[in-house]
């Protein structure tokens, strides 16, 4: 019964997480990783979060199959992925804390450094998503989410609502698959981790579902900031966690 209780409240939050991650094309992880910390300690919680991450950008590639640059997503895959792999090595034997505090500090930065580029009318283009994908891979390989930190480059890119959340899920999605290689390889994932990841991984699929209407019918104005609203959210989450960690 003291296994239930805990997974039960993961579970009914990773239905939420699903809905708030299909929204905006990320935020899945960062609500998981608080509870699946606090009752099963980071070890497990950072490859859980890799399968369910898997679950959830293949449940978005499902939705917005028609709407994906698959151009985009493969430039980005080619580097993103030797480079997550490199990552998961590096986790393994390195403190994580000092790369969340700069990822959290990064997450606040980009939201007026994306208005701004806005603004300017800078567009990246397939070379500079390469360069995006090998270091954004590598630090996922360290740390449990980088889902936030992809959105100001895709948006710049020119994408929004269902184009910009399919390209990122497929792109995201190949780098989840080869971390969860990675992981497995390295000893990390065992068989109650799979267990737990696929069975939360179904109320993200449950919440993501829910969330194509609500894209649908999302102004873009609202998108945008519903997305920088989340972002401010995921970068002190991310702060807080690796203050927290101190202890």
């Amino acid at each position: 019964m003291n296994e239930v209780w805990p997974m039960l409240i993961v579970c009914v939050v990773g239905l939420g997480a699903g809905v708030l991650g299909g929204v905006i094309g990320f935020g899945t992880t960062i609500l998981l990783m608080p509870p699946l910390v606090h009752f099963y300690g980071p070890m497990t919680a950072v490859p859980v979060i890799a399968l369910v991450a898997i679950v959830a950008n293949l449940t978005r590639v499902g939705l917005w199959w028609r709407s994906i640059d698959w151009r985009l997503c493969a430039v980005y895959s080619a580097t993103a992925v030797p480079a997550v792999v490199l990552g998961a090595h590096t986790l393994v034997q390195f403190n994580a804390r000092l790369i969340e505090l700069i990822l959290g500090s990064f997450l606040l930065l980009m939201i007026p450094v994306r208005r701004w580029l806005r603004r300017m009318h800078w567009k990246p283009h397939l070379g500079h998503m390469a360069l995006v994908g090998a270091v954004i891979g590598y630090l996922t390989g360290i740390v449990a989410s980088t889902g936030a930190i992809n959105t100001p480059f895709f948006l710049s890119y020119g994408l929004v609502k269902g184009a910009y959340i399919g390209t990122e899920a497929a792109s995201s999605l190949s780098v989840f698959l080869a971390k969860g290689a990675t992981f497995h390889q390295l000893g990390v994932i065992d068989g109650r981790a799979i267990g737990q990841g696929l069975l939360i991984g179904v109320f993200v699929l449950i919440g993501s579902t829910l969330s194509k209407r609500l894209v649908l019918h999302l102004p873009e104005h609202r998108f945008l900031q519903l997305m920088e609203g989340v972002m401010g959210v995921s970068g002190l989450s991310i702060l807080w966690m690796a203050w927290s960690s101190t202890g």
